[in-house]
């Protein structure tokens, strides 16, 4: 049984936003590309913290419930990669240039924070009053498990993002950036630049994500302190991870197939886990069993990834979207054409293979659209 005191919430939050402090003040809040050699280090500095946290909640809770941290961990890791995947395309879709890319990543990685808390909040007040929760949730990632592998090698569209869509249809935006103001002023009125909707779209679109990822998450462990902390450590070290391993993630092609394995193992655990509650007789899924069942599908599916993208280079990954679309539409800018179509006077393909930091335009290229 864990009990977390209102001090232990309140250190993991400080550790987390002194992280997210550090993160900002390093590489987020400046003007200028992340460097490859950069992304590297920190990304290790952000496993480094996170094996850490796990190891010192491991001595004070016990190695069980520390075990359960490192499996959630694990597994929001591999799941991230799809983030990664859709963090590309964003980025790509709205032109952000090289040196504001860290600024839009940073602040969007910390409103995704924010409303994965919540979500993981009202995700383990259900399973504390409904234990059908866990089916519910089984049956969800199944079904997410199920569209993943059906449509694994289509990619997801930044216009299906509701909140972006009515942002931009109903807040002033401007059709060009301005440094890294997200907010600026044409024509004598406060208006929003495309900068303002790439943070947005970065943070709302990682709820999508939550929706599952969670519900996964809860099949390794009850906790939700667990889930918050895996979550969070998680996510902090997308933003370095984006830099670092982007390139590399056109030739991760049976990626989203391996996810689809993953969650649907989750699933099937949720499930087990509902009706050992209801039928003690029915055996559970153990964590250790979890572990290494997720780690051994995500290294199958990187070794599998790299042999084939080695014996065919044209080939390129997806990541997957949950529901069918004919053609891929790419994101807007300020209402204008899609960037696959046109970005002023450049093009920009929104796909994996397009779309890595090196290849976008950088801060006053004539791929940023000007200003009327």
């Amino acid at each position: 049984m864990l009990e977390v005191t209102v001090a232990g919430w309140a250190a993991t939050i400080a550790v987390i936003a002194g992280l997210l402090v550090l993160d900002w003040v390093v590489l987020g809040r400046g003007s200028r590309a992340v460097e490859l050699g950069q992304a590297a280090r920190w990304s290790l500095f952000y496993v480094a913290v996170s094996v850490l946290f796990g190891v010192v909640f491991s001595l004070i809770s016990g190695w069980a419930l520390g075990a359960q941290y490192f499996a959630g961990y694990v597994l929001e890791k591999s799941l991230s990669i799809d983030n990664l995947f859709v963090f590309v395309i964003i980025i790509g879709g709205f032109a952000v240039p090289l040196a504001q890319q860290p600024k839009a990543l940073t602040i969007g990685i910390v409103i995704a924070l924010v409303l994965r808390a919540v979500f993981i909040g009202l995700g383990a007040a259900l399973l504390d009053l409904f234990s059908f929760t866990f089916a519910i949730f089984g049956v969800a990632v199944l079904v997410t498990a199920a569209q993943l592998f059906r449509h694994r090698d289509e990619d997801p569209d930044v216009e299906d993002n509701l909140v972006v869509g009515l942002a931009r249809r109903v807040l002033p935006m401007s059709s060009s950036y301005d440094q890294g103001r997200m907010i600026t002023r044409r024509g004598g009125r406060r208006v929003l630049t495309p900068l303002f909707l790439a943070v947005l779209a970065v943070g709302t679109s990682d709820l999508l994500f939550a929706f599952d990822s969670i519900p996964a998450v809860f099949g390794v462990t009850d906790y939700g302190y667990i889930v918050f902390a895996a979550n969070a450590f998680a996510l902090l070290g997308l933003r370095p991870l984006f830099f670092l391993v982007s390139g590399l993630l056109r030739r991760l092609v049976y990626m989203s197939t391996g996810l689809a394995v993953i969650l649907a193992f989750i699933g099937v655990k949720l499930v087990l886990e509902f009706a050992h509650h209801e039928h003690h007789a029915i055996p559970e899924i153990s964590t250790v069993a979890s572990l290494v069942v997720i780690v051994t599908a995500l290294t199958l599916t990187t070794i599998a990834s790299l042999v084939k993208s080695r014996r065919d280079p044209t080939i390129r990954a997806h990541s997957g979207s949950l529901r069918h679309r004919g053609t891929h539409r790419g994101a807007r800018v300020a209402g204008h054409p899609a960037p696959h179509r046109a970005v002023a006077e450049g093009h920009i393909e929104t796909s994996t293979e397009a779309l890595t930091p090196d290849r976008a335009p950088a801060e006053g290229s004539p791929r940023q659209e000007r200003a009327t």
